[in-house]
């Protein structure tokens, strides 16, 4: 999950899994893979960086079985 912040500046936090593209339109806007679109404030480059940094804390952080 990535926290963003919507035009009106409330904090959202976004399943970044289900994030199937992002535009600049100007605003950032963010389409996910169910069709839900969602305007922010962060630009594109932010957006990506998020993403990167959270699959990374995904892949580092071990997962028990059981």
């Amino acid at each position: 999950m990535i926290e963003l912040t919507k035009l009106q500046n409330a904090k959202i936090v976004v399943n970044a899994d289900l994030i199937e593209f992002v535009e600049s339109t100007p605003d950032t806007l963010i389409t996910t893979t169910t069709g839900k679109k969602l305007m922010v404030r962060e630009t594109v480059d932010e957006v990506v960086k998020a993403v990167i940094a959270y699959k990374r804390r995904c892949l580092a952080t071990p997962r028990k079985m059981g």
